[in-house]
């Protein structure tokens, strides 16, 4: 008798955890490109590193360090700093985490062709204990806390020996995953469902989150995704279209939560395609032809800034006089003065999937341009074949956002304009082509330079030049806009970066 009343109780515990089981079903405007955390330094790849893996430290809403996987940090010289490690953290395989996961993950990180620039400031990384590394700088670096949030430990045990970084290609660690993060994957199937559940052995006793499993679903076009969670399919949904706001406004059972981002979208006039966009003439009317303030106000409905720079004013580069410069009777003069008056046709490339609004923007764009009779052959391609073609720099002017990794103007810079170079990762992103010495001397003296107002005048100068020169076509800061049900506390765990983090996310009881 005791035995089948041991039983029942069994059977009934397990029903009612079952019951109880809080489930966070998601929709996404794409799917991560690949599970490697270290193939693409890009929005989806470090939402779903906040997912499975953790950083030894991350940013909160106000803008400071928060320990995670390092318990505290110290200044040991100017060119060495010591990371306490947290102790009794497990990864999902059982494997305990320990000093050598981190020297193996900064070392793997150095090699990456999307975050060596980032990390080509680090010379050595030496083990002082199981719980104890000291990174080695090769010169004083203002930036380093900024850098190793960047750092998601890996199992070393798990990716050792078949740890290659193949971009857009088929690698183990593009399709497995092994971290200490606040959810293990369970599945996952590209184009239609990733499922994960809360990893029982997680570190972190003392977050707010109690979410059990989270169903993540890919819905590309806006109006469906927020469809579905106006009928109750999913419960969290981004991005929001500006267009869909005032019909999301209508239910009462939805919030909307907005963040302003510093997150830049600009475009690239590729000068080795184009001979055209060699003269600063062509490259210059271009820029006083994109209307971008009207971009932001028609099809944006507000929620972005017009940018005539980089560098967002929280940054050191921002410059006050640098504003956008839209004059389109200029913009012919220039055109007739390059000798392009009657114009010339060059083609574009736009994801549709990536950015808010990012096809008709293009579309806005192209017909912009033909104001002053440059032709525009338009292709946009969802996300995950965007980037591959944007990596082989496939059309005349390509769209690109960036959030500045760092929260740093210097960030920006070394990605989307430093001249490209294979061996230090300078310049991964620019696919303009354009090669400025001058830029890349600067931009090397304010990775070392610690007095903040110097550094603020060498970036500053940065920004000068690339307005002199009409570089790139900056367009707008575009905003964050979560939807959600009402039971779903996102204002506690979304920032200003696009990280929700998910292992901290409440939901009340329903």
């Amino acid at each position: 008798m005791k035995i089948q009343l041991i039983i029942l109780y069994c059977f009934s515990l397990f029903l009612w955890t079952n019951a109880h089981a809080t489930t966070l079903r998601m929709a996404f405007d794409a799917d991560p490109i690949s599970l490697d955390p270290h193939e693409q330094l890009s929005e989806g790849t470090l939402q779903f590193s906040h997912l499975v893996f953790d950083p030894l430290l991350r940013w909160t809403k106000d803008g400071q360090f928060e320990a995670r996987l390092a318990t505290h940090w110290e200044r040991i010289d100017d060119q060495t700093m010591r990371f306490y490690l947290r102790e009794n953290v497990t990864f999902r395989t059982g494997h305990p985490f320990s000093a050598d996961d981190v020297i193996y993950t900064i070392q793997r990180l150095k090699k990456s062709p999307d975050f060596r620039a980032m990390f080509d400031t680090v010379e050595t990384v030496t083990k002082v204990n199981d719980f104890a590394i000291d990174v080695h700088t090769v010169h004083p670096n203002p930036l380093l806390l900024n850098i190793m949030a960047y750092v998601f430990p890996l199992d070393r045990l798990f990716y050792a020996g078949k740890d290659q970084i193949i971009k857009y290609g088929d690698s183990f660690a593009s399709h497995n995953v092994s971290g200490t993060g606040p959810f293990i994957l369970e599945s996952r199937e590209l184009g239609s469902k990733m499922v994960l559940n809360r990893n029982p052995n997680y570190w972190d006793a003392a977050s707010k989150g109690n979410v059990d499993h989270i169903i993540m679903t890919p819905i590309r076009a806006d109006s469906t995704r927020l469809a579905a969670l106006l009928s109750d399919d999913v419960d969290f949904i981004s991005p929001v279209s500006p267009i869909d706001i005032k019909r999301a406004k209508l239910s009462d059972d939805i919030q909307l939560v907005t963040i302003p981002s510093t997150s830049i979208l600009l475009l690239h006039m590729n000068q080795q395609r184009r001979e055209e966009f060699r003269d600063v003439r062509v490259r210059e009317a271009i820029n006083l032809a994109i209307n971008q303030t009207l971009i932001v106000e028609k099809i944006l409905k507000n929620y972005a800034t017009p940018a005539g720079q980089l560098s967002h004013p929280r940054f050191l580069g921002h410059q006050e006089a640098l504003i956008p410069k839209y004059d389109l009777d200029k913009a012919k003069q220039l055109m007739k003065q390059a000798g392009y008056e009657k114009g010339f046709r060059v083609s574009m490339m736009a994801p549709n999937n990536r950015y808010i609004n990012d096809e008709i923007v293009a579309q806005a764009i192209a017909a912009m341009l033909a104001k002053i009779n440059i032709t525009v052959d338009l292709k946009t391609l969802p996300k995950a074949q965007y980037f591959k073609e944007f990596s082989l720099k496939s059309a005349d002017i390509m769209t690109l956002g960036w959030q500045s990794d760092t929260m740093d103007s210097n960030n920006i810079f070394e990605f989307v304009i430093a001249c490209i170079d294979e061996k230090t990762g300078m310049g991964a992103y620019n696919a303009s082509q354009y090669c400025q010495p001058e830029i890349d001397q600067r931009i090397k003296q304010a990775n070392r330079e610690m007095i903040p107002e110097k550094r603020q005048r060498l970036l500053q100068e940065i920004e000068t030049i690339l307005y002199r020169e009409a570089a790139i076509v900056p367009l707008y800061w575009q905003s964050i806009i979560w939807a959600a049900k009402n039971d779903v506390h996102v204002g506690d765990i979304i920032n200003d970066q696009n990280n929700p983090y998910l292992g901290d996310l409440f939901i009340e009881t329903r």
